[in-house]
């Protein structure tokens, strides 16, 4: 079992149980999902970004992602309905916990002067959006077999009602807010 999902368990639980005071086991937040997407504009000119991605998201998640396709067609920006735009991946149980555990302990300290991210992206229910610019400060990727420098963005889906419960339970699962 991952370290994380077993912290949940013997010490976040509790600690949110004590300090939001519910009555039942079941109403104690916890992590749903976790949803990382890669949006690559250039997989318009070049359909071998989106296989470059897929690898570098498969490596990063330890699970296949699925391609994105555009839903319109937009002209301004040459793009066709159907088209490959992106790639996505969502995580559950043992991946989930696993990729949240190496996110904080492992790729964040790799990030130059990071500070912390931003406490202020929760999105109003309980859920948490935060972006990365690089993929190269997991450890799973090799530096010499990148194309391209690409970021993503990494959705926190729980089950906290409020944005309050959602922040005491990612900094209580080790996430690095800013001061």
């Amino acid at each position: 079992m991952a370290r994380l999902k077993e912290q949940y368990i013997s010490e976040v639980a509790p600690a949110l149980m004590k300090k939001f005071g519910y009555e039942n086991v079941m109403q104690i937040p916890k992590l749903d999902k976790v949803v990382i997407n890669v949006a690559c504009g250039e997989a318009k000119e070049n359909s071998k970004v989106i296989d470059a991605v897929m690898n570098d998201l498969a490596a990063i998640t330890g699970q296949k992602p699925i391609v994105c396709k555009a839903k319109k067609s937009v002209a301004n920006f040459k793009l066709r309905e159907g088209q490959a735009i992106g790639v996505k991946v969502t995580l559950r149980a043992e991946k989930m916990y696993e990729f949240v555990d190496r996110l904080f302990n492992v790729a964040f300290p790799r990030v130059r002067d990071f500070k912390g991210i931003n406490a202020n992206s929760f999105d109003g229910r309980g859920n948490y959006s935060t972006g990365i610019k690089e993929q190269l400060i997991f450890p799973e990727i090799e530096f010499d077999k990148v194309d391209k420098v690409r970021g993503m963005d990494i959705n926190f889906i729980t089950t906290a009602k409020t944005d309050e419960e959602a922040k005491e339970l990612l900094t209580l699962l080790g996430a690095p807010f800013a001061k």
